[in-house]
């Protein structure tokens, strides 16, 4: 993409209701310029020619009445008509002479227009003062025995038309903008309110029955959004139950099976049979604690430092040495069980793999942000991502001594997605690993 192409796009608005109203505004500010350059170009131009002329014709006509009847009575008759018929205020000085000074190129329109005129129909040495009077025109004309003075009121050379035409294509322009405001907020107003309900749905919000309402096409979108929510929603619940069933199915025979261990006593492998039928009951409740995820809990407002608080507590209690800092309150809408079943994953993970561990709480803009380091062994960077697959261990680079089945990252990444947020793996300035969690405010 180019240069200009870029900085295009960056000085394009962003959101959907400006690059519509832009697409509105743009071809008619466009036909405004064009009817504008039309306009001024021959339409005002051609009648600024003709009421100059008209003035210059004026003009023409007394110095050809004041040469036909040279009388000083018959002079001011006709400087009399001039102005009761003319609207031209004509003073005539005998003797005077025109001033001696360069032409000036013609300034503006009406200045060019006139001085056309004047050469056209007067043909006599002239000077025009546009600037000294803020009503009126000064024409200073040379004759051969003096110097006529002619004083135009300016609205001989202006047309009412002009400032109709522009103040009419501005209002027309702004009512239009107006209406198109107005309909283009209704359309885009059913757009926000489907992404609303699609980000409360992605963060595991109740959603309700969304209505579907705007054009046609936004109405389409909706009812595909209720039909994926409903079919989202009856996977997880079918996931949910079929979990449920098989992990209680699976603790009838487990269970009958310690019995059998208990009533058959000292016998030899017992030890490795239980050590199994133990590693099976973890599995067993990790794959429902995987397929449960947060359950029904709804967000309430909740203290962020005080939760991870709480959480550190526990591990303190259990003897793990945890440093904590959180930089004061930070109230926001959590689900509070689930993301402490979150957190524990992740400062647990640190405990059992690290000596020391350290868990900071902070904001960063608009986000909420809790960091877990440890001293540990760490994880190769190139396998941070394969850790959040279930039931992925990579015992080549972690403790193989320890348990689990490989869901605890998997859950904690789960969580903090429905919460709107994510979870990422980092090298902790400790030397160890830092798990960093990112939950939007």
């Amino acid at each position: 993409m180019t240069h200009m192409g870029l900085l295009l796009k960056r000085l394009a608005p962003q959101g959907l209701l400006g690059r519509s109203l832009l697409i509105i505004i743009l071809p008619l500010v466009m036909l405004q310029l064009v009817s504008t350059y039309v306009f001024y170009g021959s339409h005002w131009e051609s009648v600024a020619k003709r009421l100059a002329k008209g003035l210059a014709g004026d003009i023409g006509s007394i110095i050809e009445s004041m040469r036909a009847f040279p009388g000083e009575d018959e002079r001011s008759v006709i400087l009399a008509v001039a102005a009761s018929r003319m609207e031209l205020d004509a003073r005539f000085q005998p003797g005077a002479i025109l001033p001696n000074q360069p032409d000036a190129a013609p300034s503006g329109l009406l200045e060019r227009a006139l001085t056309e005129a004047m050469e056209e129909r007067v043909q006599r040495p002239f000077r025009i003062d546009t600037e000294t009077l803020e009503r009126e025109v000064v024409i200073r004309i040379q004759l051969s025995d003096g110097m006529l003075e002619i004083f135009a009121p300016k609205k001989r050379l202006f047309s009412s038309t002009t400032y109709v035409f522009i103040l009419w294509m501005l209002g027309t322009a702004m009512l239009l903008f107006g209406i198109a405001t107005v309909f283009m907020r209704n359309q885009v107003r059913s757009v926000r309110k489907l992404a609303l309900a699609a980000d409360r749905f992605g963060k595991g919000q109740d959603v309700g029955d969304f209505k579907p309402e705007g054009a046609r096409e936004v109405r389409q979108a909706a009812q595909a959004f209720n039909l994926m929510k409903s079919r989202i929603q009856r996977q997880i619940q079918q996931r949910t139950e079929m979990l449920a069933g098989v992990s209680h199915d699976l603790r009838t025979p487990l269970t009958r099976m310690k019995l059998q261990l208990a009533i058959m006593g000292d016998m030899d492998g017992r030890a490795e049979l239980e050590e199994d039928i133990a590693e099976m009951e973890r599995m067993v409740e990790g794959y429902l604690a995987f397929a449960r995820g947060e359950g029904s809990e709804q967000p309430e407002p909740t203290d962020l430092p005080g939760l991870v608080d709480e959480v550190v507590s526990r591990f303190r209690r259990q003897g793990a040495v945890i440093d904590l800092h959180h930089e004061g309150e930070i109230v926001m809408p959590l689900r509070p069980d689930s993301l402490s079943r979150a957190l524990g994953n992740l400062i647990g993970n640190a405990i059992r793999y690290g000596g020391h561990v350290w868990v900071r709480v902070g904001l960063r803009g608009e986000v909420a942000e809790v960091l877990v380091d440890d001293d540990g062994p760490g994880i190769p960077a190139d396998r941070r991502e394969e850790v959040f697959k279930p039931f992925t261990r990579l015992e080549s680079s972690r403790n193989s001594g320890t348990g689990g089945v490989g869901l605890g990252l998997t859950i904690a990444r789960d969580i903090v997605r429905t919460h709107g947020g994510d979870v990422v793996l980092e090298d902790s300035p400790l030397g160890g690993l830092r798990a960093r969690v990112r939950l939007p405010l």
